[in-house]
Formats: C-alpha cells, sequence, structure tokens
C-alpha cells in the first residue's frame, strides 16, 4: 500500500479524498493555489504545498505537480474530478516519473475522452449507442445534412467534452447552422478542441449512470445505478440511488453493458457509463467519464462500498474483495449539489463570504463539504461548495428525511440553491418520484420560492420538518 499521496485537486474533492487515505494510514500532500491558501482542504491534509499564483493554471500545471509529488516524497497521485482528471497526457506524466496514478490508463482516458472513439469502440463491443455522426463533423453543411437523415431534433456535442458543457440542442435547420459556430467556440474554450459530433436528440430521457470498479487481475463489477435525471442546462442537481425508474430486469441488464463497455478498453479502476433511457425502457450509451463522479456518495451509501478506497487499493494492484453476485444495495439515497448560485437569476454563480455555516446532522445524513462560517467563496472555480447525501430505508422515508435535513441546512451570506431544493423535495411531483431530464423545464413553478432568509422562517421550516419526521 502507498505511505503518501499527492492530491491533485482543491476544495470538497480534496477532503474527501484525505478522508479515506487517512482511514488507510496513508498520508497526504495537497496543493493550493494562492488565493486557496485559507481553503479547507490545505488544513486538513498532512502537508500543503503552494502550487503557483494563478488560481486556475496552478491546478493544470502538470509538470509543477508531478514535481511536487515526487520532492515530498509521494509514490501516488490522484486526480480527483475535474482540472486534470480526464487528461491523458496528465495520467502519463504521473506514470513516467515513476509514481503511481491512481486512475485508468492513459490509453482508455483518452479513447473515452473522444466521444467519436468512444462510439466506434462501444459499437464494436455490441453497445447500443445513439444514432449519430460516425466521426467528428467537418463542416455545418454536413450536419445539416445529417440531421435530415436522422430526423429533428438533434444534439450537437463537443468531441472532447463531458461534464454537460459543448452541448446544444437544435430543432430545425436554422438552429443548427446558428448553433453550430457557438457550439464549436464552447467547445475550443472548454477542451482546447473545437470538433464537434452530432446525435439523435432523445426526448425526454432519463439519465442513468452505472458505477464501475475493474482492478489489474481482470475483475469488473457494477455498483448499481445512479438517476442523474434532475438537471438545469445539462449540469446535474440531484441525483438518486437507485433509480426509481428501472425495473429488476433492465438494472440487471443495463448492469451487464456497462461491465462489457469497460471490458471493452480494458479498463482499470473506478469509472462510469453513463445512457440515456427512454420512457420504453429502449436504453443508449452515451459516455464513459474515466474517474471518480462528484455523485459518488449515493452509491456508496446504498452498497457500503468506499470507492475511494476501492480506487487506491486498484491502483495498488490489490484484486476486487467482493464479486459481482455479493454485491447489493439497500434504501434510497439522494444527493443535493450545494452551489453558490441563485436560481431566480438563472443560475448566476454567487461568490463572497459566507457569515454563517450550520450543517444538518443525525440518522442517515452525510455532508461533504468546503466552506465554513467566514470562508469567503472565490470566483475562479466551480460554484458548488458543499454536498448533501441523505439515506433511509424507503423513498417516502428519504423524502421525509431530505425536507428534514435541507430546513436544518442553514447557509448566509451568499445565496444557495438550498431554497430550490426545499421547493422540490416539498412538491408532489418529487414525492412521486416521477421525473427525467425536463423536471425543471416542466416545472417552473418550483422556482417560485419563499427566499430563507429570515430566522423566524429558518425555524418553522425545522419545526415543521422535524414534526412530519417524527410523524413516520
Amino acid at each position: 500500500m502507498f505511505k503518501r499521496i499527492l492530491i491533485a485537486n482543491r476544495g470538497e474533492c480534496a477532503i474527501r479524498i484525505i478522508r479515506s487515505c487517512s482511514e488507510l494510514g496513508i498520508e497526504t500532500v495537497a496543493i493550493y493555489s494562492e488565493v486557496d491558501v485559507n481553503a479547507l482542504h490545505v488544513k486538513k491534509a498532512d502537508r500543503a504545498v503552494m502550487i503557483g499564483p494563478d488560481p486556475v493554471k496552478s491546478y493544470l500545471n502538470i509538470h509543477r505537480i508531478v514535481s511536487i509529488a515526487k520532492e515530498n516524497g509521494c509514490d501516488a497521485v490522484h486526480p480527483g474530478y475535474g482540472f486534470l482528471s480526464e487528461n491523458a497526457d496528465f495520467a502519463r506524466a504521473v506514470i513516467e516519473a515513476g509514481l503511481t496514478y491512481i486512475g485508468p490508463s492513459p490509453e482508455a482516458i483518452r479513447d473515452m475522452g473522444s466521444k467519436t472513439k468512444a462510439r466506434e469502440t462501444m459499437i464494436a463491443a455490441g453497445v447500443p449507442v445513439i444514432p449519430g455522426s460516425e466521426n467528428s463533423l467537418t463542416s455545418v453543411d454536413e450536419a445539416v445534412e445529417l440531421a435530415h437523415g436522422m430526423g429533428y431534433p438533434v444534439m450537437l456535442k463537443a468531441a472532447a467534452g463531458g461534464g454537460g458543457r459543448g452541448i446544444r440542442r437544435c430543432d430545425t435547420d436554422a438552429e443548427l447552422r446558428e448553433n453550430y459556430p457557438i457550439t464549436q467556440r464552447e467547445a475550443a474554450a472548454a477542451f482546447g478542441n473545437d470538433e464537434l459530433f452530432m446525435e439523435k436528440c432523445i426526448v425526454e430521457p432519463h439519465h442513468i449512470e452505472f458505477q464501475i470498479l475493474a482492478d489489474t487481475h481482470g475483475n469488473v463489477v457494477h455498483l448499481f445505478e445512479r438517476d442523474c435525471s434532475i438537471q438545469r442546462r445539462n449540469q446535474k442537481l440531484i441525483e438518486i440511488a437507485p433509480s426509481k425508474f428501472l425495473t429488476p430486469e433492465l438494472r440487471k441488464q443495463m448492469g451487464e453493458v456497462a461491465v462489457k463497455a469497460a471490458k471493452a478498453v480494458d479498463y482499470v479502476n473506478a469509472g462510469t457509463v453513463e445512457f440515456l433511457v427512454d420512457k420504453h425502457h429502449n436504453f443508449w450509451f452515451m459516455e464513459m467519464n474515466t474517474r471518480l463522479q462528484v455523485e459518488h456518495t449515493i452509491t456508496e451509501t446504498i452498497t457500503g462500498v468506499d470507492i475511494v478506497a476501492q480506487q487506491i487499493a486498484i491502483a495498488a494492484g490489490l484484486p476486487l474483495p467482493f464479486r459481482q453476485d455479493e454485491l447489493s444495495y439497500n434504501g434510497f439515497a439522494i444527493e443535493f449539489r450545494i452551489n453558490a448560485e441563485d436560481p431566480k437569476n438563472n443560475f448566476l454563480p454567487m461568490p463572497g463570504r459566507i457569515t454563517r455555516y450550520n450543517s444538518p446532522g443525525g440518522p442517515g445524513i452525510r455532508v461533504d463539504g468546503c466552506v465554513y462560517a467566514g470562508y469567503e467563496i472565490p470566483p475562479f472555480y466551480d460554484s458548488m461548495c458543499a454536498k448533501l447525501t441523505v439515506f433511509s430505508s424507503d423513498w417516502l422515508r428519504t423524502v421525509k428525511r431530505c425536507q428534514r435535513a435541507l430546513a436544518e441546512y442553514d447557509i448566509r451570506g451568499v445565496r444557495t440553491t438550498l431554497p430550490l431544493y426545499r421547493s422540490i423535495v416539498g412538491s408532489e411531483v418529487f414525492m412521486s418520484g416521477d421525473f427525467d431530464t425536463s423536471f425543471m423545464d416542466k416545472h417552473p413553478e418550483l422556482l417560485e420560492y419563499k427566499p430563507f432568509e429570515a430566522r423566524e422562517d429558518i425555524a418553522a421550516a425545522v419545526a415543521i420538518a422535524i414534526a412530519a419526521h417524527a410523524g413516520l
């Protein structure tokens, strides 16, 4: 097992990795930019090294990160998610420096990072894929011709994309011609590659992803699915495990296909195979994320598997400690991404100083956060400041517990997505468990919540939620 791991990330993600390392008896080295000197991950790690003054480029400096790892006696590097986590050049640089990269091979990262290459690989492996362009598009005229063949609506996507960025729906020739150069610019800015491809748009699908673990001994398993259908602008807001939409038969079938997809690229370590599922239970491969997912917490909650600890063990050459038939899940878990954003103002990011921070607790509550009272949320990074994961034995009890936990959660000084989540979990449509990727568009009334700013409002909501919880 490793003695010391460098974590090439920041914030909540770095803290999450530090916790598993601590339980495994592994020392951690954190890196931080100048603006992150007071960040919580800096305080939690065994060592912390300032990597540079630039708030973003510092975390992308491959040479500097590898040098710090070697200078501090690290034998492995964990990329977390975001930043360099799906950068094949980074993985290769770590390996060439004689260190262990805690993730898949550079080749798997490269192949699955190219959406066109991923499609080719999955088609060859017999995995169902969404109808679309076979290669990257060469012109808007080619895109229009293909759209006529497959029928509108279609989705323009960045070939090197991920994380819901560089994606635009087009319903007509005019929209396709208008969006083509815009999507190219978005792709170039986000991924350094302006190549696009196109897929048939599956209308109002469920976004279902399967968590994969694969070791170096040829063992591949899935840890069941997560339903990520509650989104805005292709960005996930709320994730649920397991999905209320899948039947046991469909779950088994999709899990087997996810494992098949991982084996097709000789995948090793943790990964996620993402699917779109229509209302008739037809499903198609969408992409494979070659990293730890933000929403891994709900899978850990229902299965009892520490995914980060398994990542580290796999990278150390250990076999998986379980077979597929030994894995099971229990209850329901729901994760809320607590973002410093104003949902009423088109989810505008809201950096600033947190003046009060009180997180919920009690049975079935997990909080993964990186903020505290007095912390200044910088404007340079993702706006997520915490994740709330709630678990209980069945769907109704889980939703009721969510209502209680969200009522307890109090963040002041910046606007957050907390009021929106209180509105969502209090709605009958969420209680019913009937939602797909059009959920937010179909229910704009959920944004008509009353701002949770007065102390008496907080106290009243807590009292109501606790009374409801006690009634169970």
